[in-house]
């Protein structure tokens, strides 16, 4: 495994699971931070894997995203603003299971 792949992908966990210790501590505006950064990590890693590169920015993998993979695009910018809104408003239980879900389908995808 390439080193770039092995760090994007235990990041990717690392994040998922602190995402998930986080929703058990109901400390929700942290799980939404962490499953989208989880879903951001997912992504790389799908980008990754099947374009040789790793995006710079968030721009950069919109981009990627938008051009090449329309059904990650559409989750990542409906979860954008909960990642946004996690800074200045109280997140719920149901925002973060929204992320948690998508984040664990992206997660499958990057993997599989």
């Amino acid at each position: 495994m390439d080193e770039r792949e092995s760090i994007l992908s235990e990041n990717l966990e690392e994040y998922f699971d602190g995402a998930n210790q986080a929703i058990k501590n109901k400390k929700y505006n942290t799980a939404t931070t962490l499953f989208f950064k989880a879903i951001c990590s997912a992504t790389d890693l799908l980008i990754f894997k099947k374009e040789g590169i790793v995006p710079s920015s968030h721009n950069h993998r919109f981009r990627i995203i938008q051009d090449k993979y329309i059904e990650i695009y559409k989750i990542l910018d409906r979860d954008f603003p909960f990642y946004q809104e996690s800074y200045t408003k109280k997140m719920n239980k149901e925002a973060a299971e929204v992320l948690m879900e998508d984040a664990r389908r992206i997660k499958e995808m990057a993997k599989g």
